[in-house]
């Protein structure tokens, strides 16, 4: 074959379509950026090489402006955050799944107003290429003023009151509910209170209407039978006192969360109710280090924060090529993990 002329020399195009990528991974391969799987980058850099492919210096100096890190924002006080073993599992993630991809973690708390400006001033310097946000008030401004940005956002969870334009990863908490009000009525209980977590979240929010829906299909009335609480140990036990003081033929309470229900079951237990004979409990989340653990083992929904966090990197890295990918809501799926507390095995 004749060799090529000087205004035939291989493209970037070509390069792509030898290695049977996009013409954005193969400049990225070449580029040595961290958004690049290492099999991508092999196969562009052999195509490359047999090709005699060589990349115009100054256009890939314009090319290569990636810091290769991720801003992971919590948007809570930061006291709380640690004690929630739901976040830390967050952060655990966040920070496998980010190095996996070959990215560098930058964790933020944003809880204050002060905390917010710094957090957009820092976002905004151009310190991160995108960013994963847990921000689950509905109030908070923290969704809104990162829209601003126009900086590549992945949501876990509702983004405040924003409901188009955002991309997102939940689970289906309402349809978790179901699953697991449904387990207590099918075992016979009929007085199914439930400790709901703060109502100014999407989470809760659809986890007491699941409740709500189930009962009612089932003929029961819920009226009298919620009491919300705010995540935390104490306030399941609190809540879960009120409750019986309210309502003490109750038999069956579904808890927002393991570490109410932790808190719950010491109520439970104080005020001499057999666990699950008296009142069987269930829970969501179904925390390693909590649901089996306790005494009696909890019944509990199974959502795992590593594949909320993985979808969630998954998107952002999409974005990240310049994909288009089309906002919206990726919903997981959830299951019931039944052990003890809810009278069956």
């Amino acid at each position: 074959m004749a060799p090529r002329s000087e205004d035939e020399r291989p493209t970037l195009e070509d390069v792509a379509a030898f290695a049977g990528v996009s013409r954005s991974t193969a400049s990225r391969a070449l580029n040595d950026d961290a958004y690049v799987s290492a099999r991508s980058r092999e196969k562009v850099l052999a195509a490359a090489r047999d090709l005699g492919y060589s990349p115009n210096q100054a256009a890939r100096s314009l090319v290569t402006r990636r810091t290769g890190a991720i801003a992971v924002v919590l948007s809570e006080p930061e006291a709380r955050l640690l004690d929630d073993p739901y976040r830390t599992a967050v952060m655990r993630a966040g920070y496998r799944e980010l190095a996996d991809v070959g990215c560098q973690m930058v964790l933020l708390f944003s809880d204050t107003r002060e905390d917010l400006g710094r957090t957009v001033r820092f976002l905004e310097g151009g310190h991160v290429d995108g960013v994963l946000v847990f921000a689950p008030h509905r109030a908070d401004p923290l969704p809104r003023a990162l829209r601003l940005l126009k900086l590549p956002t992945v949501f876990g969870g509702p983004a405040a009151d924003l409901r188009r334009g955002v991309h997102l990863v939940d689970f289906d908490n309402e349809g978790g509910a179901r699953q697991a009000v449904t387990h207590l009525v099918e075992s016979g209980r009929r007085r199914i209170a439930t400790i709901a977590g703060p109502q100014d979240q999407g989470a809760p929010i659809d986890r007491l209407a699941g409740w709500r829906a189930t009962l009612v299909d089932a003929g029961i009335d819920p009226s009298g039978l919620a009491e919300e609480a705010d995540f935390t140990l104490a306030g399941g036990a609190k809540a879960m006192a009120t409750l019986l003081e309210r309502v003490p033929d109750l038999d069956a309470v579904f808890v927002g969360s393991d570490m109410m229900a932790v808190g719950a079951l010491r109520t439970l237990s104080d005020a001499g109710r057999d666990v699950p004979g008296d009142v069987a409990v269930v829970s969501f989340d179904d925390n390693a280090a909590l649901a089996p653990a306790m005494t009696p083992p909890l019944t509990s929904v199974h959502q795992d924060p590593r594949e909320q966090v993985h979808a969630m990197v998954t998107t952002l890295m999409r974005l990240l090529d310049g994909e288009d990918v089309a906002p919206g809501a990726q919903i997981l799926p959830v299951s019931l993990v039944v052990r003890e507390s809810s009278g069956s095995s």
